[in-house]
């Protein structure tokens, strides 16, 4: 059943777990994923990004996440994830997502504000959520833990100040994750992130999940991470098992590239400690 994700993220906020948000590229990634989702009796958040869209063009994308959303027992959101074309999240809200990202993190704080602000009053003028960010997540391959990663720490400042001027949804905070696979050990800033729980009363989210480790993940969402993304592990499982199966035909093939990404999505949701949806 397609949903909004805001009473999700009170569950979670409340019970202290996290709900995966993995990125579906094509059919047969957005239905392994909601057959994890059913087997576990657990929500699930789709999320399209718009990066993605020379893979899955917008318009199909909207035509597999509503199909089956609708189609499902269990609680499934719908994400247009780190949009950075204003028309283009504006045209997903329009489209039937019911949650979207305002992804403006490496503009200046008051352009990310004034982005955000707009995005805000057209989405909830039309029953949507926001995701922004604040800080900025960079790239694995440019991960560092000194000043010269690509990756700009949230303050709690600017987080604070942020929420407050946007009326934004939720938020996505920079401690020290990166997107794709690191090419050293990430480190997360805990303190930072029970600083910004304390200081704000909306939902946190966590991108750059894929390689960030079982014991840094189940600790985020155990201390106020209410959503983690997760792409790469996805795909570099369904990958990994392509490699290490035996397969004849283009239909074996498919069922493995579906069992990878169901055995790693699997495991991820224990790791978050993804709990059943109760009202």
């Amino acid at each position: 059943m397609l949903v909004s994700s805001k009473e999700l993220f009170k569950a979670a906020m409340k019970n202290n777990f996290a709900i995966p948000a993995p990125n579906f590229v094509d059919q047969n990634s957005i239905e392994s994923y909601i057959e994890v989702a059913e087997k576990l009796n657990l929500p699930v958040i789709l999320a399209y990004a718009e990066a993605h869209k020379n893979f899955l063009p917008f318009d199909d994308a909207v035509c597999l996440g509503k199909y089956y959303c609708k189609k499902t027992r269990i609680p499934a959101v719908l994400h247009f994830d780190h949009g950075t074309t204003m028309e283009l999240i504006m045209k997903a809200v329009d489209e039937g997502f019911k949650s979207v990202m305002i992804d403006a993190s490496m503009d200046s704080f008051q352009d990310n504000v004034k982005r955000t602000k707009e995005i805000v009053e057209y989405a909830h003028l039309r029953g949507a959520v926001v995701e922004a960010e604040i800080g900025h997540v960079g790239s694995g391959e440019n991960y560092s833990n000194s000043n010269d990663g690509d990756n700009i720490y949230t303050t709690v400042e600017d987080a604070k100040k942020f929420t407050e001027l946007t009326d934004v949804d939720s938020l996505a905070v920079s401690i020290g994750t990166a997107h794709g696979i690191y090419k050293g050990k990430p480190i997360i800033n805990f303190g930072r992130l029970k600083e910004i729980r304390n200081a704000v009363d909306i939902p946190l989210v966590l991108h750059g999940g894929s390689s960030t480790g079982d014991d840094n993940l189940a600790k985020c969402a155990r201390e106020g991470i209410c959503k983690i993304n997760i792409y790469t592990d996805l795909v570099n499982a369904a990958y990994k098992k392509v490699k290490d199966s035996n397969w004849n035909n283009y239909y074996e093939l498919r069922d493995v590239q579906k069992k990878g990404m169901k055995e790693c999505l699997e495991h991820y949701y224990d790791v978050f400690g993804t709990k059943k949806f109760k009202k």
